[in-house]
């Protein structure tokens, strides 16, 4: 699979039955070439207009399941989130 078939795909919290969005990144482990997470934008500021100021982590061992248009994961939302 190819970055932009997962980029394709919505991410969707098992734990929340919430969708998190689609996958904008990845990061991996470039001494093993490894993914270790993928990166997804966090929720938008005051009504889209002013971007977003945060993005979730999602560790690679929190995802269940890839299927043809979703990827499961089973995380704690709070855990992830990341400030930029």
């Amino acid at each position: 699979m190819r970055m932009c078939d997962l980029k394709q795909k919505e991410i969707i919290n098992t734990c929340t039955c919430r969708s998190l969005g689609c996958p904008i990144d990845i990061e991996f482990d470039p001494c093993t070439g490894k993914i270790c997470a993928l990166v997804v934008p966090g929720p938008a500021k005051a009504f889209c207009f002013f971007g977003r100021d945060s993005e979730f982590v999602i560790p690679w061992q929190c995802i269940c399941q890839i299927g043809d248009d979703i990827i499961l994961v089973e995380i704690k939302e709070e855990k992830c989130f990341h400030k930029d």
